[in-house]
């Protein structure tokens, strides 16, 4: 589990497809505290920790999970910055919201525009989830927690204040860009719960 509160930003050093796609990836964590097998968050994909040194780590990346996220919509590149976040301890503060590190889809952002110091940006979600996307509530878009501020059909818009933008990799997105959606686990039971209502 997670929190969608970004803790470092990671940098892809190395790419090697073997069956999987193993990545390796720099970071500020003091890994001599990072177990193999941990787990962390990459850009909102949970992945293991198979191999670490003094200041990387790497993953495995399934056919799968590449299907499904933005690792294989945009590629990951020697040289790309990630999100990064590690799994939350008993204890730690919830500053964001509950986040699984299951993608459920791939947004595209289609509109980015100043606003006021803020950047203002609308996605595309697949369609299948966007009933699931609610003003004012939460989804996690390339791990980090965010408050949606509209909805419109497929449509959702969210606000990036500077801090934001600051310590995440969001100061790098651009129009089109493929970013990994995770809705909000509660508003995914509460959907399924309207359903059950509706067919009793």
């Amino acid at each position: 589990m997670f929190t969608g509160i970004i803790t470092d930003i990671g940098l892809v050093r190395a790419v090697e497809m073997r069956g999987d796609m193993r990545a390796r990836i720099g970071c500020g964590y003091d890994m001599g505290g990072v177990d193999l097998g941990a787990s962390i968050a990459c850009d909102g994909v949970c992945l293991t920790v198979v191999g670490k040194g003094g200041d990387w780590f790497d993953v495995d990346i399934s056919a799968e999970t590449l299907s499904k996220t933005n690792i294989g919509a945009n590629g990951w590149a020697v040289g790309k910055r990630l999100n990064l976040e590690r799994a939350l301890k008993v204890g730690d503060e919830l500053g964001g919201h509950i986040v699984s590190g299951h993608v459920d889809g791939v947004a595209r952002i289609v509109r980015a525009q100043d606003e006021g110091d803020s950047l203002r940006l609308t996605f595309a979600a697949p369609p299948g989830l966007a009933r699931f996307i609610a003003p004012k509530g939460s989804v996690a878009l390339n791990g980090t927690s965010l408050t949606v501020n509209e909805v419109e059909g497929n449509s959702f818009g969210i606000n990036l204040i500077p801090h934001t933008r600051q310590v995440t990799t969001w100061g790098d997105v651009q129009e089109g860009d493929a970013v990994n959606l995770e809705i909000d686990t509660l508003a995914r039971y509460v959907a399924r719960l309207a359903e059950a209502g509706a067919a009793g």
